[in-house]
């Protein structure tokens, strides 16, 4: 993948998946297109390049989508809502009820985000406000008709309380960020734990409620789909329990938080994987978003 591609999911017609060229990170902003009988987007990514999300509607012959789907309201998932739905004005924004007051007025996520991301807002845009009268919020078990495609949602409130899997009545699963960030290149799933709400064990129901809809094929957030392989993600599970020790560990050697953030920041081997920039910061909010799970420990 490269940004601005537009690739086919395999043995899944008319299901899409679009790289935005998220933080100039090849495959790392996905998004997803079910070019169904009511169109619909799964996520939006950050906001900054719509325009690759724009041109392969256009490229599907797309005029008029029915929906825009953001897993949650994290700005690499959302930041692009408001500006797509503008573009698109026929298109109803449908989001995790705990996630829809964020995109109608996204002041409150856009200072949120900048305190995680860090260096990294300097590839964001500010959000465009989703109108009130075009949002709808979804809870768990609501279900999505898209005509040739059925989605129903699914609660995974570890990584974000506002968080959503979405399932299709075709064997795909749209794991947001609930199963992790997914290495192509490897094949492995790499831990995201960021601040505020991140929570290891909520995180672990979450990645065994996927396991249980035994799918045929995951769509990442990140780094587009891949057939489904439960080994994978029982992998992904040991990752989680064994990140949070080590940061445990580390905070209990270290003089403060900082030491620590900084520790993960130099050592860490995402830096092979997403480039020195992203590595360092992805390492540093992962690590904030554990200290900070850590903190409401008893």
């Amino acid at each position: 993948m490269a940004p601005g591609d537009l690739t086919a999911a395999d043995a899944h017609p008319d299901l899409y998946c679009v790289d935005t060229g998220m933080y100039d990170v090849e495959g790392y902003g996905s998004v997803y297109i079910l070019d169904g009988d009511q169109p619909a987007l799964v996520d939006t990514g950050i906001g900054t390049n719509r325009q690759y999300i724009v041109d392969a509607l256009d490229e599907l012959d797309i005029d008029d989508l029915a929906y825009i789907i953001p897993t949650h309201a994290h700005l690499d998932h959302a930041g692009g809502a408001g500006f797509l739905a503008e573009r698109y004005p026929e298109a109803e924004v449908l989001t995790h009820e705990r996630g829809v007051r964020h995109l109608v007025d996204p002041d409150r996520l856009v200072e949120g985000t900048k305190a995680a991301v860090g260096e990294m807002w300097a590839y964001y845009t500010e959000p465009k406000p989703v109108p009130e009268d075009r949002i709808r919020g979804l809870a768990d078990g609501d279900g999505v008709d898209l005509g040739s495609y059925h989605l129903t949602a699914h609660e995974a409130p570890g990584h974000a309380p506002h968080q959503h899997v979405l399932e299709t009545d075709t064997g795909v699963v749209f794991t947001a960020d609930a199963a992790g960030l997914y290495v192509p290149g490897r094949d492995e799933i790499r831990v995201t734990s960021p601040p505020p709400q991140f929570d290891v064990h909520q995180c672990l129901d979450d990645v065994s409620m996927i396991q249980s809809l035994d799918p045929e094929r995951l769509c990442f957030g990140h780094f587009g789909p891949r057939t489904y392989d439960e080994q994978l993600l029982n992998g992904y599970k040991r990752s989680l329990v064994e990140w949070v020790e080590a940061v445990r560990q580390r905070r209990d050697e270290l003089a403060d938080d900082e030491a620590v953030i900084q520790h993960f920041a130099a050592h860490t081997e995402l830096t092979e994987i997403w480039g020195s920039e992203k590595g360092r910061e992805e390492a540093k909010l992962n690590a904030r978003g554990a200290l900070t799970f850590l903190d409401h420990q008893p």
